[in-house]
């Protein structure tokens, strides 16, 4: 099998198992948007993902990403890495979806700079593991509130990363990030209600669609080779 027929034939299961943990949480397919993450191949197998519809890509490094986001410009394109403040220019204008949101500082830095609308989630370290970016609990409140202020800044929901442990064992992860997403709204902690829950990779993706994912980010499924299963 060719390169480009296991990618391509890998996408396709993906794909269906995101299907099939939807249905199991009572929602359709749609329902779910799948972010393939790019970051370990380079432009021609993320356009390989283009040409089979696949129109959302998301990168972790900045640095890495923009010689693929220049090539692909009409992808989607995701950040799902942290971003530091010397970086948003570089951002700004190439990413339609920040993932990593997490401080007041970067809020207002963004802010203070957008002329357009941009898609972004607060990402939240729900799990407390100290080498994981993100907003404590007690932050988010702030950092939407933050984020009131700036009209181009859509805050379109949250983000976590579940600890690298067997799928089961992350599900109190996502759903704490549910609920947290639905105190939020409660609450009204935020102008507009947040609705997107961007939860869930390789390893745990279909309990993070069951337990209401709206997005999930896979990479290694995709790319991997047949022979490293």
């Amino acid at each position: 099998m060719s390169r480009r027929e296991t990618i391509l034939r890998n996408l396709e299961e993906v794909k269906e198992r995101i299907r099939r943990a939807a249905l199991r949480s009572g929602r359709g397919p749609e329902a779910v948007r799948l972010v393939a993450v790019t970051k370990t191949v380079g432009i021609e197998e993320a356009r390989l993902l283009l040409e089979a519809g696949q129109r959302d890509l998301g990168e972790n490094r900045v640095q890495d990403a923009l010689p693929k986001v220049a090539a692909l410009p009409e992808a989607t394109w995701h950040l799902i890495g942290p971003l530091q403040t010397n970086k948003v220019n570089k951002v700004l204008g190439r990413f339609l979806w920040l993932h990593t949101v997490d401080r007041v500082r970067l809020v207002e830095f963004i802010g203070k700079r957008l002329r357009f609308p941009l898609d972004a989630l607060v990402e939240v370290n729900i799990s407390g593991e100290e080498q994981k970016h993100g907003a404590r609990l007690e932050e988010v409140k702030g950092v939407l509130e933050a984020a009131c202020r700036y009209p181009f800044l859509n805050i379109r929901g949250l983000m976590t990363m579940a600890p690298f442990v067997p799928a089961e064992e992350a599900r109190p992860v996502f759903r704490q990030l549910r609920e947290l997403m639905e105190e939020a709204n409660r609450q009204g902690w935020y102008s507009r209600p947040l609705t997107e829950l961007s939860m869930g990779m390789t390893n745990d993706f279909e309990v993070a669609v069951e337990e209401g994912a709206t997005i999930v980010r896979i990479g290694t499924a995709i790319f991997r080779r047949r022979e490293e299963e």
